[in-house]
């Protein structure tokens, strides 16, 4: 890996993360699809009561099967779930228990170090191909982006029901992480022959 690309991710990783900062923290993007939940000290006091320490991803309605279900009663579950979802409200709870801090420094890093790993990866990729116009290496890069985008976030709305301005909003920010990161990788990392 040559310095460039080492250089070029860095600095992509750089731009990707200051883009996410100004989504989330100054643009209304962080935000959309996002409701608050009405009368929620009882909505947590019985999350509370039925999860206690148990952090986790709940899915509900469940299907009433235990850790160890056999195929045939996974099956079986599978065959009920569409009349219970007909009459129950669907949806998932990330559930943490109480002593979760907000922003914590961990989490900056952590979300940095994607962000890093993201752009070193596409600038990477990028150093393998023969584009040989700025324009066409930045579209290199905002296309990966797109794909990291439709990824997760389009089956998440498919599969889970998460809204679409949320979707939207994740994926724009994804896009445009990309695109930022793009321009700087487009800008130094070139095929041999165009240096």
């Amino acid at each position: 890996m040559t310095k460039r690309v080492l250089l070029a991710g860095l600095l992509g990783g750089i731009a990707m993360y200051v883009w996410t900062a100004i989504a989330h923290m100054v643009l209304p993007l962080g935000e959309a699809g996002i409701k608050e939940i009405p009368n929620e000290p009882a909505v947590i006091g019985a999350l509370r009561s039925s999860l206690g320490d148990n952090s986790g991803l709940y899915l509900f309605p469940g299907m009433g099967l235990g850790p160890d279900a056999t195929s045939q009663q996974k099956q079986a579950a599978m065959a009920q779930y569409s009349q219970k979802l007909a009459v129950n409200p669907s949806g998932i709870v990330m559930y943490n228990p109480p002593g979760m801090q907000a922003l914590a420094p961990r989490q900056f890093i952590a979300e940095f170090v994607k962000e890093l790993i993201e752009a070193l990866l596409a600038a990477m990729l990028l150093a393998q191909t023969r584009l040989a116009t700025f324009a066409s290496r930045l579209g290199f890069i905002v296309a990966l982006g797109v794909l990291a985008a439709i990824g997760t976030n389009v089956s998440y709305w498919n599969w889970y029901g998460f809204p679409l301005a949320y979707t939207a909003a994740y994926m724009t920010t994804e896009i445009v992480g990309f695109v930022c990161a793009g321009l700087v990788a487009a800008a130094l990392v070139k095929p041999a022959t165009a240096r």
